[in-house]
């Protein structure tokens, strides 16, 4: 396999437990996640990369329900557990995406992992400069840059999420260790939320898939959102607030 899509689903979740099971209209959030990922044209299979916790089980099930493959590992070494679910295919590229972004658009998955092919780029994504809605988040890299992150990744917000000894030590931060891309929106949307930390992210979600179904592009789902920012009532939760506890952390 080529190029393999991996997104991160677990059952616990310390600001909305279970919300990747949460459903609407039937459908569990991450259900919807799998099979909009299903129509990227540049991957070669998607990959839930669960835990061991009670209850990712019914992970597991929306996977095989949705012809994706599955791997259980590390809950707190997601590093080690992304590393582990695709290393016996051993890709020459790997996609990062989160589950609990339900309406990750594979358009632009596919736009982000074409920039990283063409360009030969070891890192290539939308999130630097972070002018892309938040729960559109892309990262594609090469599996030799996820082996060495891996092998020499020491801090725990390393290790909790997955690629910023990649990001850190590319020529886009000064590092000389990878070559990286980062890929811009032509207007910035960086205030956009269309992922899912907490209950009021999953009203506007729910508000936005009742309206326009769940097959719509990112464009058209944040014209509607700006059509009707009475509705927007998760605009000022923190971007990467997760991401930002783990540095507190290690300092």
């Amino acid at each position: 396999m080529k190029t393999i899509i991996v997104t991160q689903a677990r059952v616990g979740s310390t600001r909305l437990p279970g919300k990747v099971l949460k459903t609407i209209q039937g459908e569990s959030m991450l259900g919807i996640h799998l099979k909009r990922l299903k129509r990227a044209k540049n991957a070669d299979a998607v990959m839930v990369a669960t835990t061991t916790e009670d209850g990712s089980d019914q992970i597991i099930k929306i996977a095989e329900s949705c012809e994706s493959l599955f791997f259980q590992g590390s809950l707190e070494d997601v590093l080690d557990r992304f590393y582990q679910s695709v290393s016996p295919f051993s890709p020459d590229w790997v996609v990062r995406v989160t589950s609990d972004c339900p309406l990750i658009d594979s358009s632009l998955v596919d736009h982000v992992i074409s920039e990283a092919q063409q360009g030969d780029f070891d890192y290539c994504a939308n999130i630097i400069t972070e002018d892309f809605p938040d729960g559109q988040d892309v990262e594609v890299f090469k599996f030799s840059a996820l082996t060495k992150a891996w092998k020499d990744a020491k801090p725990q917000s390393d290790r909790e999420h997955v690629t910023p000894y990649i990001r850190n030590n590319s020529d886009l931060k000064g590092g000389s260790l990878f070559k990286a891309k980062d890929v811009q929106s032509e207007k910035s949307y960086n205030k956009i939320r269309m992922t899912v930390d907490e209950p009021a992210d999953f009203e506007m979600i729910q508000w936005l898939i009742n309206q326009l179904g769940t097959d719509k592009s990112w464009q058209e789902y944040v014209s509607y959102m700006l059509q009707h920012p009475e509705k927007l009532v998760n605009a000022d939760i923190l971007r990467n607030e997760g991401y930002l506890k783990s540095i507190i952390k290690d300092n």
